[in-house]
């Protein structure tokens, strides 16, 4: 069975810093891009980071531009997303979504098969 799992979600203060893991089993996605998206109530999800099969080539949303880091571990079949600076508005759920091609596809969330079932990022003022 195919598994995205988050983890390292929480409360942190305006200002702070989190870093949210991404672990897959049940396949290897080493071969594919990755990325995370979030989802804040009322709102739509929203895309935040991506990241190439190899981790050479990343995209981000403009809010999170020079804030966050997507990388990847490909031994441990791990994505991370580090997000410093974080600020009352990144208050959302966090999700991992992994895609069918090397280069991520910006795409609607429903045209991805694998998700995670998410992490809660609380910023606090």
């Amino acid at each position: 069975q195919v598994q995205l799992v988050e983890s390292g979600g929480g409360l942190v203060q305006a200002g702070g810093s989190l870093r949210l893991s991404c672990a897959a089993s049940g396949r290897t996605f080493s071969n594919v891009a990755m990325g995370w998206f979030r989802q804040s109530p009322g709102k739509e999800r929203e895309f935040v980071a991506s990241i190439s099969w190899s981790g050479m080539s990343t995209q981000y949303a403009e809010s999170v531009k020079g804030r966050f880091s997507i990388s990847r571990d490909g031994a441990k079949n791990t994505v991370y997303l580090q997000m410093n600076s974080l600020k009352v508005q990144d208050t959302a759920v966090y999700y991992c979504v992994a895609d069918s091609t090397p280069f991520f596809r910006l795409r609607t969330s429903s045209a991805y098969d694998y998700w995670g079932q998410g992490t809660q990022v609380t910023v606090s003022s």
